[in-house]
């Protein structure tokens, strides 16, 4: 089945492959464990599958479910799954060219994909539904591959009833696009489609957000509600306003029918920040920091279990110990007090100080130990700069120049181990060079600034060809890159780590997705987070995950490099968007796990019950924030 746009291998009713003629690489868009247009149904429907070329530059499908029974048929959430598996995994090492990060919205009567080539290199491929009605997804992935496929993924038809003899029907349309504005600039030429958006979908209370509908549905006869009550909106040429009072901590959904074409969107409301942080500092000093006497983890921050509500703690179980990304506990305090005294919090970090020191931290080396004993089982580079930003916020509230040039020691221990090769999250370049160079270290300075630069030089040298690292690619690869070549900016004002952060920042951007759900927009796409990090051991998408806040804090690197206030912007939405994991008494969770089902077991969104790294996505916002301005 092929024209001028599509080349397209059909077996049996199932698509097995999907190229553009033109495209020299002749990537497959639709790869995977199961074929494309795979049906899981009940008992009792007969398929009929059409496809055709409506227009030369669109490939309709069609799917007709027929009550073939003489009773009722009720379809259920789920009940009803098509495979539609999207080529995105990292399993092929030339991913960049051959691989999609796929961004899915299932908006009931507005839903659609995006997928995006990874390495950003038109054309990409795109899917909007034109008849009928999605309202959430499935995956099925192949585990053996671990966290580097993101599995296949299944679209659900909303719930319906069939009477006997009676037919339903789902249709949507592939296309090619550009890139994401190109993208939804083709969405909008759809008679039927509705644009969605609001101006925050992660509220703090006191906020407003506007919700603006657009599209030409907009002149037909609508019916909005939020949370189940009905609510009133402005209509204009330019489409349908109303707005959001933040009030009530907690989610929000609207419901919207027009001409009986039904979407929504989802907002979440936190505290004010101030009180939000305030209740998670509180949270883990209470909850979570351990305290025994004689034990080595006394005075350790740990995870902690929701459900059972008591500390967890794994040496066999790395993401589980003492160390670690647990160390983003012990960070949020030291920069929350620099804010606010508080004698309580004051004496946790004491005591978590000296359990760092004692367990954790070699004082003369520099070494970063993975857990308590001073056990290195697994020398984990990634530890090393989590260990520096720690005792940075340290040295700024206490004051006191051990803990400066331990936070230099750790870094410069990261760089002997050969950290200009490997792109460590969240390194703390220009902070560390401003506070060396205050305090009058100025050798340390330069040695670091050497490091710094050998470091930016690697990274430009190689590009787009990422070394793999715990996952073979990842938004947690890119992220860190981007982000040292604009902090190297910041620093040195050599326009070449600008214009190397630039072109990273494009590969970067692929990760978010735009689709009208907190959970969602601008939240970069990670998969496997929940499984290492969370009590329930699923694979599966995690919107959010707290490390896509990585994104966040490099948009506002650029904003910062650039002065364009469009990357300001940007940072916040992404953000916000992992502050989704905490909630008003300061409890939280890892990772959220969003589709419906993961290889047959129910997800639907759950937060795993772990509080465990999550506090890395406070810290960058405390930090977007600038401090004390967030209290102002």
């Amino acid at each position: 089945m092929n024209n001028a746009y599509f080349r397209v291998l059909i077996k049996n009713d199932y698509i097995y492959n999907l190229s553009h003629p033109d495209d020299q690489i002749a990537m497959n868009w639709v790869a995977g464990e199961t074929p494309w247009g795979t049906i899981q149904a009940p008992d009792g429907l007969a398929l009929t599958v059409q496809r055709q070329f409506k227009q030369a530059n669109r490939l309709c499908e069609t799917y007709i479910f027929h009550n073939a029974t003489p009773f009722d048929i009720f379809i259920g959430e789920g009940d009803i799954g098509i495979y539609t598996p999207f080529n995105d995994d990292y399993t092929n090492e030339d991913y960049m060219k051959q691989r999609c990060n796929t961004h899915i919205w299932c908006g009931s009567s507005f839903s659609y994909v995006c997928a995006l080539r990874m390495g950003g290199e038109a054309p990409h491929l795109g899917l909007v539904l034109t008849h009928g009605s999605i309202n959430t997804y499935s995956i099925h992935r192949n585990l053996q591959l671990r966290s580097n496929d993101r599995g296949d993924f299944i679209l659900h038809p909303s719930p319906f009833q069939l009477s006997p003899n009676d037919d339903y029907i789902l249709e949507w349309e592939l296309f090619w696009h550009n890139g994401i504005e190109d993208f939804y600039q083709q969405l909008r030429s759809y008679p039927h489609y509705l644009d969605v958006s609001a101006s925050r979908y992660v509220l703090f209370s006191g906020e407003t957000a506007l919700i603006r509908l657009m599209g030409n549905k907009c002149s037909g006869d609508i019916t909005i509600s939020k949370d189940s009550q009905a609510i009133s909106y402005d209509r204009s040429e330019q489409g349908i306003n109303f707005e959001f009072f933040a009030i009530k901590p907690g989610i929000h959904s609207y419901s919207i029918n027009i001409d009986n074409y039904k979407t929504g969107l989802s907002l979440y409301v936190l505290p004010e920040f101030a009180d939000l942080l305030e209740a998670r500092c509180k949270f883990i000093v209470r909850h979570q920091q351990y305290s025994k006497q004689g034990s080595h983890l006394d005075g350790a921050y740990l995870t902690y279990d929701m459900e059972t509500k008591q500390p967890v703690y794994s040496h066999v179980a790395h993401d589980h110990n003492g160390g670690r990304e647990r160390l983003a506990m012990g960070v949020i305090i030291a920069r929350y007090l620099q804010i606010k005294k508080d004698a309580e919090l004051h004496a946790s970090l004491e005591k978590y100080i000296n359990y760092v020191l004692r367990e954790l931290f070699d004082e003369d080396t520099g070494i970063v130990y993975n857990d308590i004993i001073k056990n290195n089982d697994w020398d984990r580079l990634y530890n090393y700069p989590w260990m520096s930003t720690f005792f940075l916020e340290v040295y700024k509230f206490i004051g006191l120049p051990e803990y400066l040039l331990h936070a230099y020691k750790a870094l410069l221990a990261y760089y002997k181990k050969g950290g200009t090769e490997f792109s460590g999250i969240d390194i703390p370049m220009e902070k560390m060079i401003s506070l060396l160079r205050a305090a009058g270290y100025n050798e340390e300075s330069e040695i670091m600034l050497k490091n710094f630069r050998l470091h930016g030089e690697n990274i430009i040298r190689k590009g787009a060809n990422y070394d793999k690292s715990e996952v073979n690619y990842e938004q947690s690869i890119v992220a860190p890159a981007v982000n040292c070549l604009l902090q190297l900016y910041l620093i040195t004002e050599d326009g070449r780590y600008l214009r190397g952060a630039e072109g990273q920042m494009r590969i970067l951007e692929l990760f978010n997705g735009r689709q009208p759900d907190y959970h969602l927009y601008e939240v970069a796409i990670r998969h496997w987070d929940g499984y290492w990090f969370g009590k329930r051991k699923l694979y599966g998408d995690t919107f959010p995950h707290y490390w896509s806040s990585l994104t966040g804090n490099a948009y506002h690197a650029m904003g910062r490099a650039t002065g364009n206030h469009v990357w300001f912007t940007k940072a916040e939405h992404s953000l916000r968007g992992s502050l989704s994991l905490f909630f008003p008494d300061g409890s939280a969770s890892c990772a959220c796990v969003f589709p419906l089902y993961v290889n047959g077991q129910r997800a639907a969104g759950y937060m795993d019950p772990w509080a465990n790294d999550q506090d890395w996505a406070l810290y960058y916002m405390l930090e977007f924030l600038h401090g004390a301005q967030a209290f102002g």
